[in-house]
């Protein structure tokens, strides 16, 4: 069984729910630990640094990532399995007019393939709560402050749909490699909550 010391109601009925599951034989909770560790180790921020630089350098690919990101993903060898079930990926494009900013109002669902752990900030009440109500102010606690004609879209992940932010590329980085433009990027700017 999962040694997961999180409190929340939700936990509680994923250890109560793996504890039955394992006392009918349908779980081996070693097998499931082993799984989730495998997925761990290989969910770093440094994904998502990879696409964004890829769709910054492949207009193809970028495209593609736009219309469906499940689809794109495997072109650069990542996807969004390797946990319990596959979730749904939606990448949102910040523009000059339009800045998108990612959260989960009801929990912390986040992209953890691509976006590794989530910040301790990200699943705060605090976050949750105000950057629907409140983004411009949420985003310039975070030292970001943007013009006030840009418009701001904040995306609610759930269950079954988590989102990325497509930052825009910085500019004169024209000259930069893939692999160098990727170290440009940071999971704040692909959470929304700073520009990259």
């Amino acid at each position: 069984m999962s040694d997961d010391h999180d409190d929340s109601p939700i936990a509680a009925r994923v250890r109560e729910l793996e504890a039955i599951l394992e006392e009918k034989g349908l779980l081996d909770a070693a097998e499931l630990d082993r799984a989730l560790e495998a997925f761990a180790h290989k969910a770093t921020p440094a994904n998502g640094f990879r696409v964004v630089a890829r769709a910054w350098v492949d207009p193809e690919f970028r495209a593609r990532l736009l219309d469906d990101a499940n689809e794109a993903l495997p072109a650069i060898g990542l996807s969004m399995g390797g946990g319990l079930q596959v979730q749904r990926l939606l990448v949102v494009e910040n523009t000059p007019q339009v800045h998108n900013v990612i959260v989960c109002t009801l929990c912390s669902c986040y992209p953890i393939a691509l976006l590794g752990p989530s910040p301790t900030w990200y699943k705060s009440t605090a976050y949750r709560s105000k950057v629907v109500s409140h983004p411009r102010e949420v985003l310039e606690q975070f030292g970001f402050t943007l013009p006030d004609d840009t418009e701001i879209r904040v995306w609610d992940a759930n269950a079954e749909t988590r989102y990325m932010v497509l930052p825009r590329r910085p500019e004169n980085t024209e000259h930069l490699t893939e692999e160098e433009l990727a170290t440009r990027v940071t999971r704040n700017g692909l959470i929304g909550t700073a520009a990259v």
